[in-house]
């Protein structure tokens, strides 16, 4: 039985349950009071009639004239709209390669949605040359491609991109609602502003540190691998009193910046009140040739403060990955690690859509301490380990940025075997060698070691066969030491001054990177690359880096020989370290095969 069948069988079995506890509670009082109550309600339905639009939130119209928009007054529901729902409104559009993204105000906290479904939702398409008179009439419909929350007070909706004729302009509106687009008419459109901003230019993300805000930006084309010279930029705060109606722009100067990230200075007395106010980026003319005054990019990005699980010290070992639709690698990874004894799972989820969610879901309430944080922008690995670094900084001692494909593993050679092996390593450095601020680990990649088809056991029980030599290497961090600027390449970070790195021997420990999989998985690799600086595998670009897979093209066809490529050593020591630890000798089966961990895990 796969995994995904073992889940929904536990989702019936739970359900069942519910209901058989229910039935235990319903005595013959409740049963009649129950049936008065739906008497008095078919005496109401009789002389109030009710509509089902009456539960549907209201999307509202909203402007902002200098940082993109947003409703500058009290968002109330319509009369005609019953209060089951919070109110939502349309915030902005990003226009990506494949689809226009929403960002949308607002939860639909009292029901569940289902997320590939596009949270019930359509989008309402207008054409670029129909003026708003005859909009009421003309417009086309698609439904929304996933709806997923986003921070603590948004929602995210992906929409198809529109027809050559149509605006980018695109409005939302709940399935089932009839035509025409007037909220006069109780149809249920749900409105917002007019803002569409190019995913090419626009300020996307921003969060707390300490006095200090990071903005991540689109737009800015510093040189990739350097810091960058932030006297041009200015950061610009916008406050809103909503009791008086006014709003205030306050700017600053940016104090650092590298890549896609600037680090902002928090205005003066306003460090209390700054949580979820707009803030964008400012460029001065001497930057943008092309302008004589100085330019101010759209920003889609408010400022959040970090979230943190309750804990009375930090985390000696945590782990942060970037992933997108690995819903079956996942709990393999998790288990294993943890294994290994980290302690803190942070999964930031690009888009995913094959229910990576449910995954990361049921492993925390496995007790595996492990969140997912919804990253919408595409390539922007690098950004994304950014803004990670900082959540870390506040729960991790120290903490490890590797995809879900990348396994550490420990020789028999090594003075660091067994279970907790990798948190023990990382803490000798936290007690004993207080300079070291990172730690690197050589990377071995494996090929698909003949197999055609996945491999049943996992990973590490499947693919044995690898490249003689190491490529690059992943890095553990101590997030307090890091640079400022936060400034990484994917695989690791500038730290500090006074501050230095550590090369492990690879008779200490290793990597082993699951990189060439069997072809049904690898081909999803042309889908897009996440690291921002990285040239997508269907672009003609640095066909001989070793970021590319050798002898490919740019199109996803697997050669003839696939399965015995990228095999030039056999290698089966994680392996036998997975089987003999690993095994359930009632069943041989390992604990992913199984959807439920074998070992009861504790963070202790």
């Amino acid at each position: 039985m796969s995994v995904s069948e073992q889940r929904r069988k536990r989702k019936r079995i739970g359900k069942l349950s519910n209901w058989s506890l229910l039935a235990q509670f319903f005595s013959v009082r409740s049963l009649i009071l129950c049936f008065s109550f739906l008497s008095f309600l078919c005496f109401i339905s009789t002389t109030i009639p009710l509509n089902s639009s009456g539960f549907h939130p209201v999307l509202v119209v909203s402007s902002l004239p200098l940082l993109s928009s947003w409703s500058s007054r009290t968002v109330e529901l319509d009369e005609d709209f019953g209060g089951g729902f919070l109110p939502l409104e349309i915030e902005n559009r990003v226009v990506f390669p494949d689809y226009v993204l929403l960002l949308v105000s607002g939860r639909r906290e009292d029901v569940i949605v289902e997320k590939s479904a596009g949270g019930g939702l359509e989008c309402v398409y207008f054409a670029k040359t129909v003026n708003r008179e005859k909009r009421n009439a003309e417009f086309t419909v698609q439904k929304a491609l996933y709806f997923d929350e986003y921070g603590e007070f948004r929602s995210i909706v992906r929409c198809p991109l529109p027809s050559l004729n149509d605006s980018a302009e695109v409005k939302l509106r709940w399935v089932g609602q009839k035509t025409g687009i007037s909220r006069e008419n109780g149809n249920g459109l749900l409105l917002g502003n007019a803002t569409v901003n190019s995913w090419d230019n626009v300020v996307y993300s921003a969060t707390f540190d300490g006095n200090s805000v990071v903005v991540f930006v689109k737009g800015l084309s510093f040189r990739p691998g350097r810091v960058s010279d932030p006297s041009p930029l200015t950061c610009h705060f916008e406050w809103e009193d909503r009791e008086r109606n006014e709003k205030s722009v306050t700017v600053t100067k940016a104090i650092a910046a590298a890549q896609e990230v600037v680090r902002c200075s928090l205005p003066e007395n306003r460090h209390g009140s700054a949580e979820g106010i707009r803030v964008t980026i400012g460029v001065a003319h001497s930057f943008h040739p092309r302008s004589h005054n100085p330019v101010v990019l759209p920003s889609v990005a408010r400022i959040s403060r970090r979230k943190r699980k309750r804990t009375d010290k930090k985390y000696e070992f945590c782990v942060c990955t970037m992933v997108w639709n690995q819903a079956s690698a996942i709990r393999e990874w998790v288990m294993y690690h943890a294994w290994l004894g980290v302690e803190r799972w942070f999964i930031y989820d690009n888009n995913s859509d094959d229910g990576s969610d449910e995954v990361i879901s049921e492993l925390d309430l496995e007790n595996y301490n492990i969140s997912r944080h919804v990253w919408p922008w595409i390539k922007t690995q690098e950004a994304g380990f950014s803004h990670c670094a900082l959540r870390a900084k506040e729960e991790c001692k120290w903490i490890s940025f590797m995809d879900v494909d990348e396994y550490f593993y420990f020789p028999h050679s090594s003075p660091y075997t067994g279970r907790n092996s990798l948190r023990g390593l990382v803490s000798k450095f936290s007690s004993s060698s207080r300079a070291i601020a990172e730690i690197r680990t050589s990377c071995h990649s494996f090929g698909p070691s003949g197999l055609s088809s996945l491999p049943a056991k996992g990973v590490t029980v499947g693919y044995t066969c690898r490249l003689l030599s190491p490529e690059r290497h992943k890095s553990i961090v101590r997030p307090d030491a890091l640079d400022p600027t936060l400034l990484n390449v994917v695989h690791h970070f500038h730290i500090k001054k006074g501050y230095r790195y550590l090369n492990l021997p690879e008779n200490i420990a290793l990597i082993n990177h699951y990189k060439y999989q069997v072809w049904e998985v690898f081909r999803l690799k042309f889908h897009r690359r996440v690291a921002t600086y990285v040239a997508d595998w269907q672009e003609n670009q640095n066909e001989g880096s070793r970021d590319r897979a050798p002898g490919l093209g740019t199109e996803a066809i697997e050669p003839p020989d696939w399965p015995h490529r990228f095999c030039e050593v056999w290698d089966t020591r994680l392996r036998d370290l997975v089987v003999a630890n690993f095994t359930d000798h009632s069943t041989g089966l390992l604990p992913w095969e199984m959807g439920d961990a074998l070992f009861p895990h504790s963070s202790s």
